[in-house]
């Protein structure tokens, strides 16, 4: 008997299986049952408060019988999503106020991780089926799309509304944190060069210290504990 074994895309015959078996339950519709083990019962009680309005209120494409209502589960999930932004920057920003942080400290750090995590969902679910180039596009095109299309958006509309005045932003290190972000995209494009354009553990801790870099300059630049030359 002769088997033909054809290796993955980026990967192993190993996590191939593994990779076939995640995407074969993720395919399942969603269940609601009491989980077997410890660790998926900590996980079922953490995610509940989000998982059951979703449940209610957006069709499981993944029924057969729900399938033709892919438009509203599609619209619905943008309302929620929307919904929830709307309520983590609210929530940081009454965090922010009752422990004394600033709001351009909690965008750098809070908000700034809470708008990544669908990010990085995303990115680890095509990733793990050893599509490393969507992961890296999917992030590279999410920030630009934040950038050119999330940020002007509001304030556009935010001026119109009010006879086309313009929207004033004051912070303390705004123009150095537009430096540093550039050059913190030259390190990140020569470490990536380093590590031969392969994604590997070293590169992903040689971000993680970028990212550290990046934010307590940020910081001290926000806190004047460092001046900038330029000031907005």
């Amino acid at each position: 008997m002769e088997v033909e074994v054809t290796p993955p895309m980026n990967g192993t015959a190993g996590q191939e299986g593994e990779a076939a078996e995640d995407e074969e339950e993720e395919d399942q519709p969603l269940s609601l049952s009491w989980p077997e083990t410890y660790r998926k019962r900590f996980t079922y009680m953490v995610v509940m408060p989000i998982v059951l309005p979703l449940w209610l209120t957006l069709p499981d494409v993944r029924k057969n019988s729900a399938k033709k209502f892919f438009p509203i589960s599609f619209i619905g999930s943008i309302v929620w999503i929307a919904a929830f932004s709307y309520l983590m920057v609210w929530w940081a920003h009454q965090v922010g106020e009752t422990m004394g942080i600033t709001e351009e400290i909690m965008g750098l750090t809070i908000l700034a991780a809470g708008t990544s995590i669908p990010d990085l969902i995303t990115s680890v679910i095509v990733a793990r089926k050893g599509l490393g180039d969507m992961a890296v596009s999917s992030s590279v095109g999410s920030n630009i799309f934040d950038i050119t299309i999330g940020l002007p958006f509001p304030w556009l509309m935010w001026s119109f509304i009010n006879g086309l005045q313009p929207v004033k932003v004051s912070s303390n290190g705004l123009f150095c944190a537009i430096v540093l972000l550039f050059l913190m995209l030259i390190f990140v494009i020569i470490s990536i060069a380093a590590c031969k354009w392969r994604m590997s553990k070293l590169l992903g801790f040689i971000m993680f210290l970028l990212y550290f870099a990046f934010l307590v300059v940020s910081v001290m630049l926000e806190k004047k504990i460092i001046g900038c030359p330029v000031s907005i």
